[in-house]
């Protein structure tokens, strides 16, 4: 089955991260966000995928290339001009099949998407949401259901006295390919403006509320595995401690040398003290005296002076500690 991937975001909210990358290519255990997707997508299945590009494309395509290196056939949609969430997914429509799934790149999920996939096929709508349980509803747009699951209505992050629904809306979506029977016409979106491009168009705005008018059915697919949509650099840190602890199932590359503690077969930690979770990437150098405290990633080639001490943070690639310095609970670039 096909698959597409949006990755054009300007991924603001995580800024300062994100002036130099785009969002899908953020790092989570020293991998982007966007190559746990892909990994997560052939795992089940969808070898075919497609995904649309703005915001620094060129770093996403020399990563990934033609999807090859992990195991699928990767295409892109370029957008010189962003066209909205739905917009994006029309523009690629050459790409995807009769069925196709829709997914965040800059998510980390470990969603099951083969039961996704089955719970689809077995309904008779034309588009099925992934959604989850939330406790505090004023952080998502939420999907208001019947007893068979069947959408009958949205809240944008209602106050949680005020919610029809805990169910957040995960941005994950499975269509059939009538779905784009139901776009706006051009300058119809609710969102458009002067300078938009034709087909601009926004699903929670546009496409979802014509799909209800027209009565055509579609549903909720509820699930109960991690999601986390990395769009604040808190959650950037807490999807990078959730894939340390085992809360998210991720992979982890460098070799474990003891229990909790992964660390790059090339680095000498020879007199640090260290206490996991932690994990260290290639061509890091750690003075000895150093205090390493887990939950903590050190992404490649960083440095940590002699005497520092770290604890729940991330350092992203090349970033330098100072001797005697002490670091918590945050990120730290070059």
């Amino acid at each position: 089955m096909n698959a597409m991937v949006l990755a054009a975001g300007l991924g603001t909210r995580l800024r300062p991260i994100t002036y130099s990358v785009p969002k899908p290519m953020v790092p989570v255990l020293n991998r982007p966000v966007m190559e746990h997707i892909v990994r997560l997508l052939e795992s089940h299945g969808f070898d075919r995928i497609v995904a649309n590009l703005h915001w620094f494309p060129d770093t996403i395509t020399d990563h990934f290339g033609d999807g090859s290196d992990f195991g699928v056939k990767l295409d892109y949609s370029r957008e010189e001009s962003l066209h909205g969430t739905a917009g994006g997914v029309f523009e690629a429509r050459e790409y995807l099949g009769d069925t196709f799934l829709v997914i965040s790149g800059d998510a980390l999920t470990d969603i099951d998407l083969t039961a996704m996939k089955e719970f689809h096929e077995s309904h008779d709508g034309v588009a099925t949401l992934a959604t989850k349980k939330v406790k505090d509803t004023s952080e998502f747009g939420v999907v208001i259901t019947a007893d068979d699951g069947r959408i009958e209505g949205f809240q944008e992050k209602p106050e949680p006295e005020e919610a029809l629904s805990d169910l957040a809306n995960c941005g994950i979506y499975m269509f059939d390919r009538e779905v784009f029977d139901f776009f706006p016409g051009p300058e119809q979106s609710k969102l458009w403006e002067p300078g938009h491009p034709e087909g601009f168009a926004d699903w929670a705005l546009d496409v979802f509320p014509a799909l209800m008018d027209s009565g055509r059915p579609f549903y909720s697919h509820e699930f109960d595995s991690y999601w986390n949509d990395v769009g604040t650099v808190s959650e950037f840190l807490q999807g990078s401690f959730d894939g340390l602890t085992g809360a998210v199932d991720l992979s982890i590359r460098e070799p474990e040398v003891s229990p909790g503690v992964w660390v790059d077969a090339g680095v000498s930690i020879e007199g640090v003290d260290i206490e996991g979770p932690v994990l260290i990437a290639e061509g890091c150098e750690i003075s000895r005296g150093a205090e390493l405290t887990g939950p903590l990633v050190l992404g490649r080639n960083c440095r940590v002076g002699q005497g520092s001490r770290l604890k729940e943070a991330v350092l992203l690639d090349s970033a330098e500690v100072p001797a005697d310095s002490f670091a918590v609970g945050g990120v730290l670039g070059r």
